[in-house]
């Protein structure tokens, strides 16, 4: 009996447009899921972090905060921030049970367990506002923590800068480019000048596979090898350093809008990378995020709340009893899809987070708002992201505080974003 024997041939072209049909059908599964990542739904954790803390610590004031390669979160404390009906402990004999401030780095777990604390006036030769008893804003800034677990932070006080840390607080390297401290006079804004940073540095980046550090000051955004030598930098819009003016931001009728101007308006309070490899820079005094490539290509950029008053004579800064704050762009984290579709945005102003659409800059929703109650904030400043997606924010002025908000609808896989 004759038997019917298959084609190898034609066996061979069903595989192939099966296999050709599955690629497809993947690719654009996978196309779906990134334009239709759902906008993030959050509900804070009001148990985290763990209290009391050890040794009658208390926190003050948070200005950034990051997470690391093994989901902990580092945070950057202000002990000088500390009000004598705060520190009861600190006197001989204590005054009262407690407190005492905490270090300036500080590391817990995202079950909020405190891992370690270290740093503070005086730690190093080079720690931010040496000598000041009370620098306020003008203290410890940022903190990143790198993926071999070393921990760079700043200070934005004049004579400041970056110094890199052991996880464990042991000094390994100054980038100096250090003003000299007060009292001498401090230098006059210098756009073209790379060699030293007048006001300290307030805000930068590592990008670790370039061996690179971004650093917003004034009204550029500079780049810098690891030895510290300069390597390229570019002013608002793209503009070449030799462009940009050195004089003072003039002021805008608060009424309206901020004029979508070609130069940066400081203050520039961060700088950080998407998974496609743009620049993000949140340009507070213009309520504007600008978006670049990393040679400094202007992309687009967008307003965020653009009706809060942004700069000008009637902005309040911490304790002012006048004036409340300007500025929504305190700093900014990626949504936890893997395209990171959206881009959350902490607004110590409006005391909320605003979500954005990354490519788009289309307001999508909002957390939280005024108020001390777990899930509100007053003066958010900070915000990190661990690999599932959850938020931690904190707080500057009387604030004061650390909080987490889990993500109620991600995806379930772990995505690691460091130094966000």
């Amino acid at each position: 009996m004759n038997r019917l024997q298959p084609n190898p041939t034609a066996l061979q072209n069903i595989c192939v447009i099966c296999i050709g049909a599955l690629c497809l059908v993947t690719q654009n599964t996978a196309l779906a899921q990134a334009q239709n990542a759902l906008v993030p739904v959050y509900k804070v954790d009001p148990f985290w972090p763990k209290m009391p803390l050890p040794n009658k610590w208390i926190i003050q004031g948070v200005p950034t905060m990051v997470t690391d390669k093994n989901d902990h979160i580092w945070v950057m404390n202000r002990p000088r921030d500390i009000n004598p009906d705060e520190a009861g402990a600190t006197t001989k004999p204590p005054r009262t049970d407690c407190c005492i401030a905490a270090p300036a780095v500080l590391e817990f777990d995202t079950a909020g367990n405190l891992i370690q604390g270290w740093g503070g006036p005086g730690y190093t030769d080079g720690w931010p506002a040496k000598g000041i008893a009370k620098p306020g804003a003008a203290s410890e800034h940022n903190i990143i923590v790198d993926r071999e677990g070393n921990v760079w932070i700043s200070g934005s006080s004049q004579g400041d800068s970056i110094q890199k840390f052991t996880g464990d607080g042991k000094l390994l390297w100054d980038f100096g480019h250090r003003a000299e401290r007060p009292p001498v006079a401090r230098l006059p804004e210098n756009n073209q000048n790379t060699d030293l940073f007048p006001g300290g540095i307030f805000f930068f980046d590592l990008d670790e596979a370039a061996r690179e550090i971004y650093i917003v000051d004034q009204k550029r955004v500079l780049v810098y090898d690891y030895d510290g030598k300069f390597k390229r930098g570019w002013g608002g819009h793209g503009m070449p350093l030799s462009e940009i003016d050195n004089n003072p931001t003039p002021p805008y009728d608060t009424a309206g809008d901020p004029p979508d101007q070609k130069q940066f308006a400081p203050a520039l309070h961060c700088v950080h990378f998407s998974v496609d490899n743009l620049v993000y820079v949140c340009e507070r005094g213009s309520n504007r995020i600008q978006v670049f490539t990393k040679d400094g290509k202007f992309v687009f950029s967008f307003f965020v709340h653009p009706s809060t008053p942004a700069r000008g004579k009637e902005c309040g800064g911490p304790g002012s009893q006048l004036y409340g704050m300007c500025g929504t762009i305190y700093n900014l984290t990626f949504s936890h899809d893997a395209e990171q579709k959206y881009i959350l945005i902490p607004d110590g102003t409006n005391d909320k987070i605003w979500m954005h659409e990354r490519k788009s800059g289309k307001l999508v929703g909002e957390i939280g708002d005024n108020g001390r109650m777990a899930g509100q904030f007053h003066w958010i400043d900070a915000i990190a992201i661990d690999s599932h997606g959850n938020l931690y924010t904190g707080e500057v002025d009387t604030g004061k505080r650390v909080q987490k908000f889990n993500l109620m609808n991600g995806d379930g896989v772990a995505r690691f974003r460091p130094h966000e």
